[in-house]
């Protein structure tokens, strides 16, 4: 089992010490450390108490080695989607989105007002094969373009090996994309209130 505790701690923005302090009751941040390294053992009273702090079920805490991960790969500005850097997992609020079966799971965040979308936003997508297009017709994709570009949009064509996708930001004209290695559809906005 991975212990998640750092990346979930990180991702929310806390340090050590505001995660010990969020405790019940409290503890420090020497502990957190610890237990984050696995220098101390991760009882499930310990996973209740972090995991209230974290405001995050205990099961997410901990995962399998063997559990595919979803993977943050690109942010929507005003533009296209740009790739990250080096993709990070991505934090589940709860682990219903990751339920899909076998489905490899990404998530696009949203770092501007693009469409229906907001800043702060994560989409999760569950990628598909390029060939199961007609069940993603007419729903939000991204899709990978040449020279690690992503495109992401509605779904509104395809013919043959081509792909029409209309962006989501206003005005833009269709893209078409020739032959995506893969597509993945929309299936859940997490949007923080």
């Amino acid at each position: 089992m991975i212990n998640r505790i750092r990346e979930i701690r990180k991702a929310k923005g806390l340090t050590l010490a505001d995660l010990a302090e969020a405790c019940e009751p409290p503890t420090t941040a020497q502990t957190i450390g610890r237990l984050e390294t696995g220098m101390r053992n991760l009882s499930i009273k310990w996973m209740d108490r972090i995991g209230a702090a974290l405001e995050v079920d205990p099961e997410v805490l901990v995962r399998s080695e063997e559990q595919k991960r979803a993977q943050v790969v690109a942010e929507l500005g005003l533009s296209e989607p740009e790739a990250l850097k080096t993709p990070r997992e991505a934090i589940l609020p709860t682990e219903i989105a990751a339920s899909g079966g076998d489905a490899t799971m990404l998530v696009l965040e949203v770092a501007a007002s693009v469409g229906e979308y907001r800043p702060g936003d994560m989409v999760w997508l569950r990628q598909i094969d390029p060939d199961e297009a007609a069940s993603a017709m007419n729903r939000d994709c991204l899709i990978p373009r040449p020279g690690g570009r992503f495109a992401f949009g509605r779904l509104i064509d395809r013919k043959g090996t081509l792909v029409g996708l209309l962006p989501a930001q206003a005005g833009n004209k269709q893209l078409v994309i020739d032959n995506p290695p893969w597509i993945a559809v929309a299936t859940m906005l997490v949007r923080p209130l």
